[in-house]
């Protein structure tokens, strides 16, 4: 499946926090980010969903696990299945997250 990434919706998911849906199969999915600085991802956790985070622009405060961490560009993360992990945007970013399986949910919003 070939994605225009032009020509896909840039979500408003509201709280600073933008979403595109790019290309997935039944068993993955990739998915671009984009905050506002000061934005939050609350800190949650995917009973069902294992996910690779690359951020690609912008300065992060990561949770995982209770544990805090500066991220910028070029660094990313892996988060198991049931493992809490969530963000504040310290300055304007974007992410590309990558999940397995597909978001089920993501694509219902």
């Amino acid at each position: 499946m070939y994605q225009d990434f032009n020509k896909i919706e840039l979500k408003n998911l509201g709280n600073g926090l933008k979403r595109k849906v790019l290309a997935y199969s039944d068993n993955l999915m990739t998915v671009y980010m984009e905050f506002d600085e000061g934005s939050i991802a609350e800190i949650h956790s995917h009973d069902k969903h294992e996910q690779i985070t690359y951020i690609i622009d912008g300065e992060f405060e990561f949770t995982i696990n209770g544990e805090k961490h500066l991220c910028k560009s070029g660094d990313s993360m892996y988060f198991a299945k049931n493992i809490f992990h969530g963000c504040k945007c310290i300055k304007k970013g974007k992410l590309l997250d990558t999940f397995t399986p597909k978001r089920e949910d993501f694509l219902n919003i």
